[in-house]
């Protein structure tokens, strides 16, 4: 979703502005009259777009989740050490992240508000995502590349929660690209598993 809203159809300009006013306002404080006017179009035309708030909100959360889970797979694919599969894994979610800093903080910040059973399956996914580096970090202290000693779970949280704030604090026009902020955060945070040598 980092296409210029000139070469979005008409629904993906509607779902980019969302995106954009949810994460100025909030997804609660923010009404379908605010983006029609976001948009210099009638509220009414808005539901030949698309169905509700709701409808937005799900698009922008279940399609990051989508990127997040192939960048993922790709990773899992590869035939490198627990180690490297890791520091992949925090560059790919990294540079999901950064290619749409927007839809990213609302996915990160705004989900809780999807109603059920979208809710549920929305956790279950990110439940499921989040495993998916727990079990690579338990192949890593298996293997013998990471301390035996380390809390798996904590070790998990603390990468999501060092990850997830990025939305928060990255510019992308700093002098550090998405590529260069992936690889420093995954050797900071892939090194404080590593045995010493």
């Amino acid at each position: 979703m980092s296409a210029t809203t000139e070469n979005l159809t008409r629904k993906g300009q509607v779902i980019r502005s969302a995106a954009e006013l949810f994460r100025e306002k909030g997804y609660a404080a923010a009404s379908m009259r605010d983006l029609a006017q976001k948009l210099g179009i009638e509220a009414a035309s808005l539901y030949s777009h698309i169905k509700s708030k709701e409808e937005i909100l799900q698009s922008l959360c279940f399609d990051m989740a989508t990127e997040f889970r192939k960048s993922l797979d790709a990773v899992e694919k590869q035939q490198v050490s627990a180690s490297e599969k890791l520091k992949n894994g925090i560059i790919g979610h990294i540079q999901v992240m950064a290619k749409d800093l927007t839809s990213s903080a609302v996915f990160m910040n705004e989900h809780r508000h999807l109603s059920q059973p979208f809710l549920r399956d929305f956790l279950l996914l990110r439940i499921n995502y989040i495993n998916r580096f727990k079990s690579i970090i338990e192949e890593g202290v298996r293997k013998g590349e990471f301390k035996s000693n380390i809390d798996k779970k904590l070790a998990v949280m603390t990468l999501f929660s060092s990850l997830n704030w990025m939305p928060m604090w990255y510019d992308p026009n700093s002098n550090i690209d998405s590529i260069s902020l992936g690889q420093q955060l995954a050797d900071m945070l892939v090194n404080g598993l590593k045995k010493s040598n």
